[in-house]
């Protein structure tokens, strides 16, 4: 081989070549091309001019060739191209991992059940070492999950977990703690649990655990069902109980944090004996009602309110959870039975407040009036259309000369727009006014208070007087008053003065008490419509769209003119995005916001979803008043059912809650006895 003419050596020969040359040139005497584009693993050396002087003689082998290096020759050799030569960062690379792996977190679950099994989840995903032990064989659920089962916890103890998170029930923590074997674990294992109350897992955790293990207290505020999704925004408490003071155990601690942190959950630290006051009321009040209205068995209906949509969701939530979970949080939560008292006391009080403003005698009266009344008239059946015979229009009002205006469209228009009158301005009144004159009909307004200034901001015209009011013919009027108020309104109207086809429309929460009214007290030539808005000022501020909205057409004449009518209300409400349905869930809904009205509930700050669900329907359902919700007692036939039934599920949980605390004190009370007599017998 000629020293001016290019030599190719192998890839493998790379190093060899650096480092027989790396003491003689230096990096800039070395280039790298490619020799070839199918031979991108051999490399050209060729001569460079301006070689210095070296007094000795090089040489390297390549393929059995000997490359001589002279240096009478004066040119350095440098190298053009490899690509497979590319430099290689070990240090930053097992720097990284180190790094990587130095976040991780190796982690012994113990209770390996439905809550150990979510939190592991997400554990494994995060990229943490997850061991598991538990009483009952998981080792199916575990290889599902990527998980080390252990059914020995001998052996789970030898494997050195960083971390101990107890996912035990509250009922078994002392049981289970004082049958691991603590001589096998690291001095510094940090201990964790998981349970809902806190003051009585810390002090079984500092009782048995020797001073040299580091221990947390944690309760995340969700579970399975209640952050199937995720935990965004969820809370997670926490009290760093007892940490070691080394560098090493203070930042496992936080890594451990950091499992929820890296999630979105919301980091509270709080002591435990705070955590177990806010929680008597955020989850063992929210778990109360669930669990009642399980009992209740409330089912989903067509017309769900809001409201009613949030307690169905409470079930759902809560019905997941074991019984033993609620009783826990009753047991060993010092605050849990002044809570359960207080609502009992809430609820007998609501009760009373109900039966003193009712008095059989006038429920009697009231139906039999109407019983009477409906006998002694044969009304069409709920929802039939009188005949056009029936229901001939004979006002000269409706024979005025229609005024020709000369363009179609606009007269379509006008055609669609109704002339509504509100009959009880009041907050409802002023709610659906807001969105009638939005859509751009005609809003009037009467009622016994002077709303004139509230009218006017929204563009409604308004009456002090009924006759001023019946006398500008409005095509419907929309009866907006209270149900307790409602024939006494109807019957202070002056009918004569309106349109014998005039549309009569209330928008109660009971539907059966004021059909008959309309029935009774309005001639057979007006039309009548029940409706009710499933939503209010509050759970509508937002807009309509999905609410639900029930009417009955109960008597609507035949001729095409009020059947377009009735159809322009309704459309009304069809256009905001309502779900146009029929009654029967309010009552139960309203009596549990106005129960848990009166036991003062707060926002703390470790609210669970649940009991943001409870905050909420208190909210919706304070706004209202309480004729409102006595009207839903009074005129509803079924309401008196609903309330003893719903009496009942709560004392049948109170028997089940007090009958397990008598079993649990009569099994002390023996196991004493036993113990006492054995001992005397010694």
């Amino acid at each position: 081989m000629k020293l001016n003419e290019p030599f190719c050596v192998p890839a493998a020969c790379l190093l060899s070549i650096e480092s027989a040359l790396s003491s003689r040139l230096s990096p800039a005497m070395l280039s790298l091309h490619p020799l070839h584009q199918h031979a991108p693993s051999v490399l050209s050396i060729r001569p460079k001019a301006s070689l210095p002087f070296c007094p000795l003689r090089h040489s390297i082998t390549f393929n059995n060739q000997a490359a001589i290096f002279s240096p009478r020759r004066r040119r350095e050799l440098y190298v053009r191209a490899l690509d497979a030569a590319q430099p290689f960062d070990y240090e930053s690379k097992l720097a990284a991992a180190h790094f990587h792996s130095s976040q991780h977190l190796k982690i012994a679950i113990i209770g390996f059940g439905n809550f150990g099994q979510f939190l592991a989840t997400t554990l494994v995903r995060q990229g943490h070492t997850v061991l598991a032990h538990s009483r009952s064989d998981y080792s199916d659920a575990a290889k599902s999950l990527g998980v080390s089962f252990f059914s020995n916890p001998h052996d789970l103890c030898e494997e050195h977990p960083e971390v101990i998170l107890l996912c035990t029930s509250v009922i078994s923590i002392e049981w289970v703690l004082s049958s691991l074997p603590l001589q096998r674990l690291k001095r510094s294992t940090l201990f964790v649990d998981v349970l809902s109350v806190k003051e009585f897992p810390r002090d079984i955790l500092l009782e048995l655990l020797p001073a040299d293990f580091d221990v947390i207290c944690s309760h995340p505020m969700f579970g399975p069902q209640s952050a199937r999704h995720n935990w965004k925004g969820r809370a997670f408490v926490y009290e760093k109980v007892r940490i070691g003071n080394e560098e090493s155990r203070i930042s496992r601690c936080e890594k451990f944090l950091d499992i929820f942190a890296r999630e979105g959950c919301r980091m509270v630290e709080m002591c435990c004996e705070e955590h177990d006051k806010h929680a008597a009321g955020s989850q063992f009040i929210t778990h109360t009602v669930g669990r009642v209205l399980e009992l209740f068995n409330l089912e989903s209906t067509a017309i769900n309110t809001k409201g009613y949509e949030a307690l169905l969701d409470l079930v759902e939530n809560t019905a997941e959870d074991s019984f033993d979970l609620y009783y826990a949080l009753f047991m060993y939560n010092k605050s849990a039975l002044e809570m359960l008292e207080r609502l009992d006391l809430a609820f007998e009080a609501l009760r009373n407040e109900l039966f003193d403003r009712l008095h059989n005698v006038v429920r009697k009266q009231l139906f039999e009036k109407v019983q009477n009344s409906q006998d002694s008239y044969t009304w069409p059946q709920n929802g039939a259309a009188l005949s056009s015979s029936a229901l001939v229009v004979r006002s000269q009002d409706n024979a005025q000369p229609y005024e020709y205006k000369g363009q179609i469209s606009d007269r379509f228009d006008d055609n669609l727009k109704l002339k509504i009158a509100i009959v009880g301005f009041g907050n409802f009144g002023q709610f659906l006014a807001k969105t009638i004159v939005c859509q751009g009909h005609t809003v009037l307004a009467y009622s016994r208070s002077d709303y004139s200034d509230i009218a006017k901001k929204l563009g409604v015209s308004y009456f002090s007087d009924a006759d001023d009011l019946c006398e500008e013919h409005p095509e419907v009027i929309l009866l907006c008053t209270s149900i307790l108020s409602t024939e006494k309104v109807l019957k202070s109207l002056p009918l004569q003065r309106l349109k014998r086809s005039t549309l009569f429309v209330d928008v109660l929460s009971v539907k059966e008490f004021p059909r008959s009214l309309f029935l009774q007290n309005l001639p057979p030539y007006f039309d009548v419509l029940c409706t009710h808005p499933m939503f209010g000022p509050e759970s509508g501020k937002n807009g309509w769209n999905g609410l639900s909205f029930v009417y009955d057409r109960v008597r609507v004449g035949s001729q095409e003119s009020r059947v377009s009518r009735c159809d322009r209300f309704l459309d009304i409400f069809a256009r905001e995005g309502c779900r146009m349905h029929a009654a029967g869930s309010q009552f139960i809904t309203h009596t549990m916001g106005r129960v848990l009205e009166k036991l003062g509930l707060e926002s703390t700050p470790i609210n669970t979803k649940g009991y943001e669900t409870l905050l909420s329907l208190v909210e919706n359902t304070a706004g209202d008043s309480f004729d409102l919700y006595y009207g839903l007692f009074m005129y509803n036939v079924n309401a008196m059912e609903q309330l003893e039934r719903l009496d009942h599920s709560f004392e049948s949980l109170k028997k089940q809650l007090f009958g397990r605390l008598h079993g649990v004190l009569r099994k002390q009370l023996f196991e004493n006895a036993e113990k006492l007599q054995i001992s005397w017998e010694r």
